[in-house]
């Protein structure tokens, strides 16, 4: 006996897809959760890890900061200053960064000495590189476009979720607030996969949405609507897929952007740096401005230019840019989070409440309870698939026979399209390949479920 027609998507239908979405999603859950999980503490993290440098300082009398760049520019033959990071509470070295053959290069500086006591590749710090491989997965572009495409399917997986721990009948809050805990391991199991999902659902949604403007292909996607209301004449302060998005568009001072120069600071015959009589004034003038950390002081990227003084918070709401004018010390440009137009001004602070940085210790207390809560979905999901699969099946639910598709549907769906096209053409790939591909092979429609069944389960076993 086959099924009567019943409107799609139903039951069956939602948990199928929640299943393909979850088997394909999990792997890249579980290696979000855990780096993102740990880069909500970078600003507490990565100053234990440079304490080596600051242990190595000996001495009281500080040397010129003029001197103290030419040991970090003299460490590498032919280089160029890029910046001086202003001291934050704690540190003892000095911290430059020097581009040397197209790379950044941070350099530390005994300031009592004017001696070098090491340098690292900006981008091998650790937290640069725990970013990338968040972000990127450490494969670049490629890597942020997958990275992207577990995102979408992300979303789908906990809408879909949600669906099924919808309670159709209330018989108390066990298993829809709490786990039922007397209930047997099975079902015990599946109310703390349905419960979790309930209370991080906002949370993951939140960090899932704010995460897509760094992607390189919703990114572009969103500079493009970006234009149309005026907001690209300003400089994001986000990259896409690791790459900077314009001039000067950086990081979350992670890695710092490399300066285009087009001459000057030159080593003179005495071997110091020319044309740096105003880093003092520019330094003392950034210390009154009482910025939060970290804070880059950028040379001009050309003699007589204006010198750069960018306080690049994590919390991006609190950065700011100054340029100075290198004789007069006039303020030429002041640009802060207020003049920038009101969607920038959105994701900027979306961003750092992603990152944990919006609102202090709450806010990374409420991204960590959320990665775990994904880690603990991704552990039980994968538990409740390997119980269910045989040998012969997947274990994904089958499918009802030629269903109606509900318009409502329909509608939802081209409008999550819309909104992530990544997630469109791999979900319209998915269902033609379905359609005429794998249910046509009888070994791979057996093994997908894909064949009419005569059982109407309303509800996974």
């Amino acid at each position: 006996m086959l099924h009567r027609k019943s409107s799609w998507p139903d039951y069956r239908a939602v948990w199928r897809w929640h299943f393909y979405a979850g088997l394909f999603c999990i792997p890249f859950v579980i290696i979000l959760s855990l780096t993102g999980a740990l880069y909500l503490y970078r600003p507490q993290l990565e100053p234990w890890l440079d304490r080596t440098w600051d242990e190595k300082v000996s001495g009281e009398i500080v040397q010129p900061l003029a001197m103290q760049f030419q040991a970090a520019l003299e460490t590498f033959p032919q280089s160029k200053p890029a910046a001086y990071l202003l001291p934050d509470s704690g540190w003892k070295a000095s911290r430059f960064l020097v581009m040397h053959e197209g790379k950044l290069q941070r350099v530390y500086v005994d300031p009592n000495q004017a001696k070098v006591l090491g340098w690292e590749l900006d981008d091998s710090r650790f937290f640069n590189w725990l970013k990338r491989l968040h972000g990127q997965l450490l494969m670049g572009t490629r890597g942020s476009n997958l990275v992207e495409l577990a995102s979408s399917w992300t979303i789908v997986m906990l809408a879909t979720g949600l669906f099924l721990w919808w309670p159709r009948s209330h018989k108390g809050w066990g298993g829809i607030l709490y786990p039922r805990w007397h209930s047997g391991p099975r079902r015990w199991i599946r109310d703390l996969h349905g419960v979790t999902g309930f209370w991080i659902a906002a949370f993951a949604f939140f960090l899932l949405a704010t995460g897509l403007p760094w992607a390189k292909f919703w990114g572009s996607y969103f500079r493009q609507a970006r234009a149309l209301v005026g907001a690209d004449l300003s400089k994001q302060d986000w990259t896409l897929g690791g790459q900077s998005a314009g001039d000067h568009a950086g990081h979350t001072n992670d890695s710092i952007q490399p300066m285009k120069r087009k001459g000057g600071f030159r080593r003179s015959s005495g071997g110091i740096v020319e044309n740096w009589d105003h880093l003092e004034m520019v330094v003392s003038k950034a210390v009154s401005m009482q910025l939060e950390p970290p804070v880059l002081i950028e040379p001009p990227e050309s003699e007589g230019g204006p010198w750069k003084i960018k306080g690049e918070s994590p919390n991006r709401v609190h950065r700011r840019t100054t340029e100075l004018d290198a004789t007069t010390g006039r303020v030429v440009r002041d640009d802060g989070f207020s003049q920038k137009h009101w969607i920038d001004q959105a994701v900027s602070a979306g961003i750092a409440a992603h990152e944990g940085q919006l609102f202090g210790p709450l806010n990374q207390l409420l991204g960590l309870l959320t990665a775990l809560g994904l880690l603990l979905l991704s552990v039980s999901g994968l538990r409740m698939w390997w119980r269910r699969r045989t040998s012969k099946t997947l274990g994904a639910p089958p499918p009802l026979v030629q269903p109606r598709i509900q318009a409502t549907f329909v509608a939802m769906f081209l409008l999550l399209s819309l909104y992530i096209p990544m997630f469109g053409a791999s979900a319209l790939l998915v269902v033609l390949l379905e359609r005429f591909v794998l249910s046509r092979n009888e070994t791979l429609r057996h093994w997908l479920s894909l064949r009419p069944t005569t059982r109407n389960a309303t509800e996974p076993p």
